[in-house]
């Protein structure tokens, strides 16, 4: 099986594949709904360096584990590039939930997407955790733009943009970009400090995230929050190991190889209010 057969048999997906909006919206939504968002090679002292088609296939795809902004966004712009989509990959600042004044490091990716035949780039982002986006937006200023959860819209900042989300009726701030290419260096490079840096929160607290299309699930140490039409329901769990059977039934991560180099239970039982 080749690497683009076995992506679509990950994601369960079974659609078109030429290159138009609509195979775009598709792989989004399916990929969104089947690969999560989590961090937990950084968590258990396993750095994400190497970001070539080969690993991040081998790790997403193959061995059924999720991962953040440079693994998932790097298998998407993979996956579009060879059904001919033309693809850039992006570098931001993330600024959501952030609160100091310091310019922060950019350790962000997302992709710019051009579809044959349409006008104008998209930006398409399946990594950025729990409040990712849910569907391909157009990359330009000031629009308001719905997608299948929240509105989106892009604002000029600086000398780059700044994506927004409407969350409950309020904008909030998400991350800055540039339309300037990032090259690989450039993302191994923030990669390798987001999943080392002692103080990254992927470093010091585990976090995962699942987008259905009614629902966000959203995990932080112990606490699962499940966002759906205007409702939160929260759930508490009481160990370790109940966190560990959620990352597997829940969000579907495969735990196996994981297990047989580091004591799974043991590091989230040391995070689990963090």
């Amino acid at each position: 099986m080749t690497d683009l057969a076995a992506y679509l048999d990950r994601i369960d997906y079974a659609g078109p594949t030429d290159a138009t909006i609509d195979t775009l919206h598709a792989l989004v939504a399916a990929h969104n709904s089947a690969i999560p968002f989590e961090n937990l090679d950084p968590l258990m002292g396993i750095p994400v360096v190497d970001l070539s088609r080969a690993a991040l296939f081998d790790k997403l795809v193959q061995r059924r584990r999720g991962g953040y902004c440079y693994e998932q966004n790097g298998v998407m712009g993979y996956v579009l590039a060879e059904l001919g989509f033309g693809v850039q990959r992006l570098g931001g600042r993330v600024v959501w939930m952030n609160h100091s004044e310091e310019l922060p490091a950019q350790t962000h990716e997302a992709l710019s997407v051009t579809v044959p035949g349409v006008q104008g780039p998209w930006l398409v982002d399946v990594g950025f955790g729990g409040q990712t986006l849910s569907s391909p937006i157009r990359l330009e200023v000031d629009a308001v733009q719905p997608t299948r959860h929240e509105p989106y819209r892009i604002r000029e900042h600086g000398d780059g943009l700044l994506l927004e989300a409407q969350i409950r009726s309020e904008w909030h701030a998400l991350y800055t970009f540039t339309t300037k290419p990032q090259p690989q260096i450039d993302r191994e490079v923030g990669s390798w400090y987001v999943s080392t840096y002692p103080k990254s929160v992927f470093v010091v607290g585990l976090s995962a995230a699942l987008l259905t299309d009614d629902a966000r699930w959203n995990l932080r140490g112990r606490n699962l929050a499940i966002h759906s039409a205007g409702d939160t329901e929260r759930i508490r769990f009481a160990t370790a190991a109940d966190v560990l059977n959620a990352l597997t039934d829940r969000f579907g991560i495969d735990l196996t190889d994981l297990g047989d180099r580091v004591d799974v239970e043991a590091r989230v039982n040391a995070v689990l209010d963090c």
